[in-house]
């Protein structure tokens, strides 16, 4: 049935006023939680261990997430323990669940900060919850590094914020890059219906109609169903070249098997987002459409990251330190954390926050913070450093520093975003990432609408 436009605009504009209601009676609680919280921001005491905190998704249909995340918490840390830790203090790594919802991550960041003594660093912090618990974290002093895309982060400044991953719409740009290399002219769209992964939809209807691309469908993914028959008929009938996706727990496993199944055994050609390069995604995916199939079909955009080298070295030793010692994480094909984007760039998070608090001989935030981007983007006469161990050596040298991990070089903007480059991944038949191609900075301004 048509219904008129105001009243569609009208019943939209009141259940965005309800969601934000909510979202306001939940911060007020957390904010009362928080009203005899352990000081975040004065300086740890005397050989206490400092806290760095994993807050996203461990359950729910993103619960994939807070695990990929804590692997290199858990590796950072020790890490920097095994280095000497940081200026007499050890380092332990502590998770809070926010099951990817606002309502369950305000509680949970509320809980978090009341009850956590030197609580230094906060990483994680999704699309799904960031715009709810970012405003927290900030108003408690409290340096955050996050894995969220939303451009609401573009242009409004959270001192205690920092991003080392690109806002949602490049990475759109990204994919569509990706199908014009490919030579795919006819996209269909299938995103879940959390925040997060609707975020792409209409950057990415901007961008293929720039690239002179056609949508032929457009589908919602309901992440708690567990069938999407429906949907994977109409995209096998609009026969697309290529499927756009970002579809989170089973749900992407799911459609990929009921697609296989309408389209005579065969796979669509899929183009993922970064998320997609996951250890979890790959497992789910390969068993439900045949591991070959799967990789044949699948690209999926990513942010450069060494694959080589010093930095690239002490990463991964330090996440296969801790390999099987990690809560819900896999042991399988542990390489894939190797190219997981928040494996990669909360690392570099957690050591440039680190290497901070020793530039400044001090864990009182207020010290300590204006170092992140004097360490990440360097100064003139800084030595570049690769690992945590490194950099804690050239600075009781008394040498300036500047810190490139396997996530490459930082520069900051005044929003402390610092997004870098995007490469194109693929899988092998065995679960191994492997990097197709890259994607130029003017090849995604020739898509930007």
């Amino acid at each position: 049935m048509f219904e008129h436009p105001g009243r569609t605009a009208n019943r939209t504009a009141r259940r965005l006023r309800a969601v934000s209601a909510l979202v306001a009676l939940s911060m007020a609680a957390a904010l009362a939680a928080c009203s005899s919280s352990p000081s975040t921001g004065a300086g740890a005491s005397s050989h206490s261990t400092l806290i760095f905190a994993d807050v996203a998704p461990f359950s729910g249909v993103d619960a994939a997430l807070g695990p990929i995340y804590l692997v290199s918490c858990t590796g950072a840390t020790n890490a920097i323990n095994a280095a000497g830790g940081i200026l007499g203090h050890k380092v332990a790594c502590m998770s809070k669940d926010t099951r990817g919802e606002p309502a369950d991550a305000l509680p949970a960041v509320g809980s978090l900060l009341a009850n956590t003594k030197n609580l230094e660093l906060v990483i994680g912090c999704t699309s799904d919850e960031a715009a709810s618990v970012v405003p927290l974290l900030n108003q408690k002093k409290t340096v955050m590094f996050c894995m969220t895309g939303q451009s609401e982060f573009d242009h409004v400044k959270y001192p205690y914020f920092y991003r080392l991953v690109p806002p949602d719409l490049a990475e759109s740009y990204a994919m569509t890059v990706i199908a014009q290399k490919l030579g795919y002219s006819k996209i269909a769209l299938a995103f879940g219906n959390d925040i997060g992964s609707q975020t792409f939809v209409q950057p990415a209807l901007a961008a293929i109609a720039k690239a002179g691309l056609h949508v032929v469908a457009n589908v919602t993914l309901d992440l708690k169903a567990t069938t999407f028959r429906t949907e994977a008929a109409k995209i096998v009938a609009a026969h697309p070249d290529a499927i756009m996706t970002e579809a989170l727990g089973n749900a992407d496993p799911t459609l990929f098997a009921e697609i296989k199944q309408l389209n005579n055994g065969h796979m669509i050609p899929l183009i993922g987002t970064s998320a997609a390069i996951s250890p979890v995604f790959y497992t789910a995916s390969a068993k439900a459409v045949g591991a070959a199939q799967f990789a044949a079909n699948f690209h999926a955009d990513n942010l450069v990251t060494a694959t080589s080298g010093p930095a690239y070295d002490a990463f991964t030793k330090a996440l296969l330190a801790v390999k099987g010692k990690v809560s819900g994480a896999q042991t399988g094909n542990f390489t894939t954390y190797f190219t997981a984007p928040g494996a990669v760039h909360l690392y570099d998070g957690m050591n440039l926050a680190a290497l901070a608090m020793v530039a400044a001989h001090s864990t009182d935030v207020a010290k300590w913070k204006p170092w992140i981007a004097k360490i990440g983007d360097g100064v003139p006469g800084a030595v570049v450093v690769n690992s945590y161990a490194q950099g804690l050596a050239a600075l009781k040298a008394g040498k300036q520093i500047r810190y490139i991990g396997p996530g490459g070089p930082t520069s900051f903007d005044p929003y402390h975003d610092s997004p870098g480059i995007f490469q194109i991944d693929t899988y092998s038949p065995t679960g191994a990432v492997l990097v197709a191609g890259s994607i130029s900075a003017a090849e995604l301004r020739a898509v930007t609408p």
